[in-house]
């Protein structure tokens, strides 16, 4: 029979490996996510991959996004947001 120690021990190790782990899939599903900002400095509505913090020039955040795309469409429909001139992002 073990020791109550050692289960303990091993149960310790086994659920900061899954900790571990959930935190590496966040950061990979993160990856993966989309913000629109408000850019006071440039004047326009960026899409970003990071979360925004809003503060100084960014003024709004909105998201996460799934997709560019999702974002893109999201980004057309916020009143505060300038049409780009172009398919810039």
């Amino acid at each position: 029979m073990r020791h109550p120690t050692m289960i303990m021990a091993a149960a310790s190790t086994l659920v900061a490996a899954l900790l571990i782990a959930c935190a590496a899939c966040s950061t990979a599903l993160a990856d993966e996510l989309y913000w629109v900002v408000g850019n006071r400095a440039s004047a326009k509505c960026e899409i970003v991959t990071s979360n925004p913090v809003v503060i100084g020039d960014i003024w709004f955040a909105d998201g996460p996004y799934k997709s560019r795309a999702d974002a893109k469409l999201a980004r057309s429909t916020i009143g505060a947001c300038p049409k780009p001139e172009s398919d810039e992002d």
